[in-house]
């Protein structure tokens, strides 16, 4: 089956059925257990009927006497006679007299069909001997007819009432009439309603289908007016949500593609520039262009590392998480970070559990941050990492004595190509790359104030101590120590 040929249904539309469908259903279950109840109902009536008038005969039988003679009534057409007399069928009803010898009379409405067709003095015939209730169909019309026999020695009468069934079926016929009537158009109302609630319940998914239309990739500024406090009125909060989400990464994308773009473009300017005045027939020029060349090249493959780290971390395999003795870690960093520079390197204090990390991703984190405080500062200058429990967290940090952080940076420094102004400046995305670091341990990387002081942790690291930041500048990496033991 070819689905794009197929007729498409609006959910309004849909949603519309079903509710029509369903109504439809209802009225019909309704409507035939209405009928069923009412048929028996209407049988049961005439049963009691018939069973009242042969009832009434029968006690007069037993019971009664002549008003002309005072005795007992000496023949069975005398008695019926009698009863006839003084009785008035119900509506629908005949009571009728077959003698025992002439003509059968009635009292009643005519039931002409009844007085013409010869199958129904066949039927009182069938029954006079035994008596007893049976249907009969005559020119259309049903009816239920019984049959009780008098006897007076050998004389035989019968005693007989006909219901006609189907001109009390014709009130109940007439009532369903009304009934399917009447459902029809409360089909049709539940439907408009429906569809009218349907519409104004799909609005807000409209107006999303038409904000999603409206987007392209160069305008993501789109949004929906959120009224309500709904299921559907939240989706709209979360789309609008999710449309900054986007907007926000889609200009971070091209902040960083402009960015890399403009720092990609001076090393390549550089190896063309020198590429185009290098004198292949100098052998000193060949090779000062070259170590040069190679420099811009190391430089720009640092870069595209440095560019490739950042990308990856949006991937869920950016950290594998491990438990990991924290103090063996904070000992490690340090023994590495040795080999930067000729510091004075110091072990502030450790923090003896372990926790749920990706030792490699924290140690890069925190090499990156040694790195930043060894570019920051100068030979015989101190630099401290440590390492402690606070308020739930773990604590790794690494301080320096250098110049410090200027205020004009502190809010972007941790922003893609953020750059400071002296000489040792890179590109600025290694404090990017600690701070993506920190979020995937769902933690955070924070610069402390300057001129905050507090007590170093102790030679055991058990109590609550942190750094001590005064000149200088101290990053902390707070990862959640939920998991430590």
């Amino acid at each position: 089956m070819d689905v794009s040929r197929s007729p498409r249904y609006s959910v309004r539309q849909r949603l519309t059925a079903a509710v029509a469908l369903l109504t439809a259903a209802a009225l019909v279950a309704v409507g035939a257990t209405l009928f069923v109840l009412e048929s028996r109902r209407i049988d049961r009536v005439i049963d009691t009927s018939l069973a009242q008038e042969v009832g009434e005969l029968r006690r007069l039988q037993a019971e009664g006497v002549d008003p002309e003679t005072g005795e007992r009534f000496a023949d069975p057409d005398r008695l019926i006679a009698f009863f006839l007399s003084r009785n008035v069928p119900d509506a629908e009803e005949n009571l009728w007299q077959f003698p025992v010898t002439g003509k059968p009379t009635f009292v009643g409405e005519g039931q002409r069909a009844l007085r013409t067709s010869p199958r129904f003095p066949a039927l009182v015939e069938r029954l006079q001997t035994a008596g007893g209730v049976a249907d009969l169909t005559v020119a259309d019309r049903d009816y239920r007819v019984a049959v009780q026999p008098v006897e007076q020695g050998s004389e035989r009468a019968s005693f007989v009432v006909s219901h006609d069934v189907s001109e009390s079926r014709n009130q109940l016929d007439e009532l369903m009439v009304t009934y399917a009537l009447l459902s029809a158009l409360s089909v049709v109302l539940i439907s408009a309603i429906a569809s009218w609630l349907a519409g104004r319940l799909l609005s807000p998914v409209r107006r999303l289908r038409e904000t999603a239309q409206g987007i392209t990739e160069g305008d993501l500024s789109g949004r929906l007016e959120v009224s309500g406090n709904d299921d559907l009125s939240e989706l709209q909060r979360t789309f609008n949500d999710m449309l900054d989400r986007l907007e926000e990464a889609f200009a971070s994308q091209r902040r960083l593609l402009d960015d890399a773009a403009h720092e990609l473009r001076t090393p390549l300017t550089v190896l063309q520039g020198h590429l185009e005045v290098l004198d292949l027939t100098d052998p000193d020029d060949v090779r000062t262009t070259r170590v040069l060349l190679l420099d811009e090249i190391d430089r720009m493959t640092r870069l595209v590392n440095d560019l490739l780290l950042l990308a990856k971390a949006e991937r869920p395999d950016f950290v594998r998480l491990e438990r990991t003795d924290v103090e063996a870690l904070t000992v490690g960093v340090l023994e590495r970070a040795r080999g930067l520079a000729e510091r004075s390197w110091v072990l502030d204090g450790v923090a003896r559990t372990t926790v749920e990390v990706d030792p490699q991703r924290i140690t890069q984190a925190l090499l990156q941050l040694a790195d930043n405080a060894v570019r920051h500062t100068a030979a015989g200058d101190e630099i401290g990492i440590g390492s402690r429990l606070h308020e739930g967290n773990v604590e790794l940090w690494v301080r320096d004595t250098g110049s410090g952080v200027s205020p004009a940076l502190r809010e972007t420094i941790f922003e893609r190509f953020s750059q400071g102004e002296d000489e040792h400046a890179g590109f600025g995305l290694g404090l990017s790359i600690v701070a993506v670091i920190a979020r995937a341990h769902e933690g955070q990387v924070v610069l402390d104030e300057p001129g905050t002081d507090g007590p170093r942790a102790d030679e055991h690291g058990t109590s609550d101590h942190g750094p001590t930041s005064g000149t200088g500048a101290t990053f902390r990496l707070v990862v959640p120590a939920g998991g430590q033991w």
